[in-house]
C-alpha cells in the first residue's frame, strides 16, 4: 500500500488572484542552454548504456556551466573574439565488466548536436570550447545500479511539487516564447536571436509582458532599421498573444533598455543570438521549472531535474511525475478547479513507494472531497504502478525538462 493523502484546500486559484508573475527563459538563454544540453547528454548516455551494457548505468549530468565568451559587434556584422566554454560536470559510469564507453565523446557530441539544431548562428565547433569533468560515482550510489532491470531504489531523499492547470498568464507567457522561437516567426523575423526572456505580470485583467529579444548584427545596418524592425515585432507579438489572453488588455515592452540616438549602445544587438556570446553565463538549475516556466505564485522545488539519471534520481523522476499526475487528475476528475501534487522520496526505498504522495485539491462549488478523492487516489496509484515505463520515457527524452 502506498502512503497517499488526498485533501481539499481553500486557496484562491492563481487565475483568480489580483497579481500574478510568470517568467520564461527561452531557447537561447544561457540557463536554458545548460539545462537542455545536460538532459540531452543524459539521454545520449542512457541510450549508449542500454546498447553497451543492457541497462542504464549511474550518471548525473546536473552540474554544468556555460561561461560567456567575447565578441566585437558592429552594425552589419562582427567577430567572435573569445569562444564560450561549456563545462560538463558531475558523475558518469565509464566502465562495466571491463568494457568502456567514450563518455567524453558522447557528452560533447550531444552538446554539439543540440546547438546545431537550436542555435542558428552558433557554430559549435568554433564558437564553443568544451571541458568534461565527469567522474565515477560513489560506491554506495553506484551499487543501486548493480541489479539489472526492475524498479530502482531512490538515490536521494527529495521532494517535488506539480500543479494543474496552467493559468491563462502561464500559458500566454509560455506560448509567446515558443512562438518567438518558432520556424514561423523566424521566417518573418530572421534577424532575431534565440535568447528570449519574458516576464509576465498580470494585474487583474491587464497583462504586462516585458520581453528581451536580441536582433542579429549582420541583419541590422542602421539605427533606423533596428527600430523599424522592433516596432514590427511588437505588432506581431501583440497579435499573437491576444489569442491566449481574452477579455483583457495586453501591454508588450520589447528591449526596454533601448534608446534612440545612442547608436549601437542604444540597441539590443547580438552576433550569435545568445547573450552567452559575451554578456551572461549560464548554469544548470537556474532556468525554468520542468513545466517550462518560473511561476512565482506557485510552490516550487529546488531540484535541478535536467541531466539527472532517469531511473533512480527522484530529483528528476518525481519533479516530472508530479506535474504529470496533477494534469491527469485535473483532466479525469470533474469538479477540480486547481490541484497541487506533492511527492517525497526516501533514499534507499523503491521509487514506486514514495514516503508520501499528497494531492491538494481546490474544489468547485458544491463538490465534496469524498466524491473525488477515490478517483484521484486511483490515478496516483496507477502512475506509480507504471513508473518503470515513465522512467524509460524520460530516458528517451520524451518529456522536456525546461
Amino acid at each position: 500500500m502506498r502512503n497517499i493523502v488526498i485533501e481539499s484546500i481553500k486557496n484562491i486559484p492563481v487565475s483568480e488572484q489580483q497579481i500574478e508573475i510568470v517568467e520564461r527563459k527561452g531557447l537561447g538563454h544561457p540557463d536554458y542552454i545548460c539545462d537542455a544540453i545536460a538532459d540531452e547528454i543524459s539521454v545520449a548516455l542512457s541510450q549508449e548504456y542500454i546498447r553497451s551494457f543492457g541497462d542504464i548505468m549511474h550518471h548525473n549530468i546536473d552540474k554544468g556551466l556555460l561561461v560567456a565568451g567575447g565578441t566585437n559587434k558592429r552594425l552589419g556584422g562582427g567577430e567572435v573574439t573569445k569562444p564560450m566554454e561549456l563545462i560538463i560536470g558531475d558523475r558518469a559510469t565509464r566502465e562495466v565488466g571491463g568494457k568502456r564507453i567514450a563518455v567524453n565523446t558522447i557528452a560533447i557530441n550531444a552538446a554539439k548536436k543540440w546547438m546545431k539544431k537550436n542555435l542558428r548562428f552558433v557554430n559549435p565547433d568554433t564558437h564553443v570550447n568544451y571541458r568534461v569533468v565527469l567522474s565515477p560515482g560513489s560506491e554506495e550510489l553506484t551499487a543501486i545500479f548493480k541489479a539489472k532491470g526492475g524498479i530502482r531504489v531512490a538515490n536521494d531523499t527529495s521532494a517535488a511539487v506539480g500543479y494543474a492547470p496552467l493559468s491563462e498568464t502561464e500559458r500566454v507567457v509560455l506560448q509567446t516564447e515558443n512562438y518567438l522561437n518558432s520556424k514561423e516567426f523566424k521566417r518573418l523575423f530572421p534577424d532575431t536571436g534565440e535568447d528570449i526572456k519574458i516576464m509576465g505580470l498580470r494585474n487583474g485583467r491587464e497583462l504586462h509582458m516585458t520581453i528581451a529579444m536580441p536582433f542579429i548584427c549582420s541583419y541590422i545596418g542602421s539605427e533606423n532599421t533596428y527600430f523599424k524592425r522592433k516596432d514590427e515585432a511588437i505588432e506581431t507579438i501583440n497579435e499573437f498573444a491576444g489569442n491566449f489572453f481574452h477579455n483583457g488588455k495586453i501591454n508588450i515592452y520589447l528591449n526596454t533598455l533601448d534608446k534612440k540616438g545612442r547608436g549601437i549602445d542604444g540597441m539590443y544587438l547580438s552576433l550569435l543570438g545568445t547573450s552567452a556570446e559575451d554578456a551572461d553565463s549560464g548554469q544548470v538549475g537556474r532556468g525554468n521549472r520542468v513545466n517550462g516556466i518560473i511561476a512565482l505564485n506557485r510552490p516550487m522545488g529546488t531540484e535541478a531535474a535536467a541531466g539527472k539519471n532517469p531511473v533512480s534520481h527522484v530529483g528528476k523522476i518525481y519533479n516530472m511525475l508530479a506535474h504529470k499526475i496533477a494534469n491527469e487528475i485535473y483532466k479525469e476528475v470533474k469538479g477540480i478547479k486547481e490541484i497541487y501534487v506533492w511527492l517525497c522520496s526516501q533514499i534507499g526505498v523503491p521509487i514506486d513507494q514514495p514516503k508520501i504522495a499528497s494531492a491538494h485539491l481546490v474544489l468547485g462549488k458544491g463538490i465534496s472531497l469524498t466524491s473525488v478523492s477515490k478517483k484521484a487516489e486511483g490515478i496516483i496509484n496507477e502512475e506509480f504502478k507504471n513508473i518503470t515505463n515513465f522512467c524509460m520515457e524520460l530516458a528517451e527524452g520524451k518529456y522536456p525538462v525546461c
